[in-house]
């Protein structure tokens, strides 16, 4: 028998019964969109059709539209790929590792958290898509398929060659732990529906299911199962994406800190990301009954402890180079800090190292305002510091005579702002087609609330109505 601690916080508050879960997150379904909601979508649609256009001329006439050159061959491209990898580390963290470990605070945020990571994946994928110039052919280039231009094989020896299968296999698994975790809330959706189209659709999309207790039996065990596939995933996809540059000779990209390194980055930016995205969600659906300041605490602690490490990266990354005694390395090094790309090592060290540091105090860490901006501080820092890793590691290397300094152009910023605006608009109609909070696992975090808070929350409803 599992018996809940009176002494801690509960995770709903509100006095919230099983119906008010249900009619609480169902509403969103079943109403019409509210006005913040329709000028959010708005905004992001238009970041869409905008990317969108300089996304066609860079098809039409290149990648020669990119401020790339013979120098810095990597530069925005796969700094953003890097980046939005990391951003949909959080999602099959929340949902597989915490699931693992029994932490029943993941269930208010575990489902826009996959979401999230799906919708960054893809995001992810465009670059190295975009960047081969011809992505129509992509597939017989990344994939070891039987092609028509003769013995052409990919190159299994290849790190690029290792990310097309870690991260296809971590979308995967994310893909289909979502949408079995949507099974049972589509069900109820389904049973609620007054259309009969929208009956139709949940009623496909929920598989048949009964909720009987053979269905759920199999349901945790299904749900158990793909934990253990996707916490391997973790930490391997971050892991590989590090060994595009750890496997190299460059200075600045050889060294072997990079796996931990990035794998730590990337829950970092993911949790900075998820809290971003969870507090516009809280405010605008008016969750904050099922998304508390204890939720938002637990997140930013764990933002300490990633931030943490992460700092913990850079300073050994300094003196390893120090170390090494070699001349090439530490240049590296004392050119990202002092040379031309001075200001994005500076906003990195700033913005991963000292902001996170602030969530130390327990005000400043329970505070929406203070924690809404400074995840998104941490994810800019992030974005800098993969900018930081790869331009400034390539910008200067063993020629002078070779040395360049790269700038962006319109249709780099334009791409960043399209896989932005197929992010955000993709997140809003999740939101509003499918339930943002997970009511199967929120209802049975219900089992802590004692029937004396409920009775009190009844009797203050009551009161108030009479009071009206």
């Amino acid at each position: 028998m599992q018996a809940t601690s009176t002494v801690r916080t509960p995770l709903v508050t509100g006095g919230k019964t099983i119906h008010d879960v249900t009619e609480d997150i169902c509403r969103h379904i079943e109403n019409k969109p509210n006005k913040t909601w329709m000028l959010a979508t708005t905004v992001s649609l238009g970041v869409l059709l905008a990317g969108g256009y300089t996304l066609a001329v860079l098809l039409w006439e290149g990648v020669g539209m990119w401020g790339l050159n013979k120098t810095v061959g990597w530069a925005w491209d796969i700094t953003n790929f890097v980046w939005w990898v990391g951003i949909g580390h959080a999602g099959t963290l929340i949902s597989a590792v915490l699931l693992l470990f029994r932490q029943k605070w993941r269930t208010s945020i575990n489902r826009a958290a996959e979401a999230m990571t799906i919708f960054a994946v893809i995001c992810a994928a465009m670059f190295p898509l975009f960047h081969m110039g011809r992505p129509w052919l992509g597939f017989y280039w990344v994939l070891p398929l039987p092609n028509t231009f003769g013995s052409l094989w990919v190159n299994f020896n290849s790190p690029l060659l290792w990310d097309v299968f870690a991260i296809s296999t971590y979308f995967s698994v994310s893909l289909v732990f979502w949408y079995i975790g949507l099974v049972p809330d589509f069900a109820t959706i389904r049973d609620r529906a007054k259309n009969k189209i929208s009956k139709a659709i949940y009623g496909a999309l929920s598989l048949g299911w009964t909720g009987s207790a053979k269905t759920w039996m199999h349901y945790e065990t299904v749900s158990l199962v793909l934990a253990g596939l996707a916490t391997p995933l973790v930490l391997s996809v971050h892991t590989i994406v590090s060994f595009d540059f750890a496997t190299s000779v460059i200075p600045g990209w050889h060294t072997t800190i990079f796996p931990p390194y990035f794998v730590a980055g990337a829950i970092f930016s993911g949790f900075a990301m998820v809290l971003t995205l969870m507090l516009i969600t809280r405010k605008v659906y008016k969750l904050e009954d099922y998304i508390t300041i204890h939720h938002i605490e637990l997140m930013n602690i764990v933002i300490i402890i990633t931030g943490s490490i992460v700092g913990v990266a850079y300073l050994t990354e300094l003196f390893m180079a120090w170390y090494s005694g070699v001349n090439a390395e530490q240049y590296a090094f004392l050119n990202r800090a002092t040379g031309p790309y001075w200001w994005a090592y500076w906003s990195m060290m700033t913005c991963n190292v000292i902001s996170p540091q602030l969530f130390w105090f327990k005000k400043i860490r329970t505070s929406i305002v203070a924690t809404f901006l400074l995840s998104i501080v941490v994810n800019i820092g992030m974005w800098f510091e993969r900018f930081v890793i790869i331009v400034t590691s390539l910008h200067r290397d063993y020629l002078p005579s070779s040395w360049a300094y790269f700038n962006p152009t319109l249709y780099d910023i334009g791409m960043y702002m399209f896989t932005f605006g197929l992010f955000f608009t993709a997140f809003f109609l999740f939101a509003k087609v499918f339930p943002v909070i997970n009511m199967a696992e929120v209802k049975s975090v219900l089992k802590g609330t004692s029937s004396k808070t409920i009775e009190d929350a009844k009797a203050a409803k009551a009161a108030a109505a009479k009071t009206a």
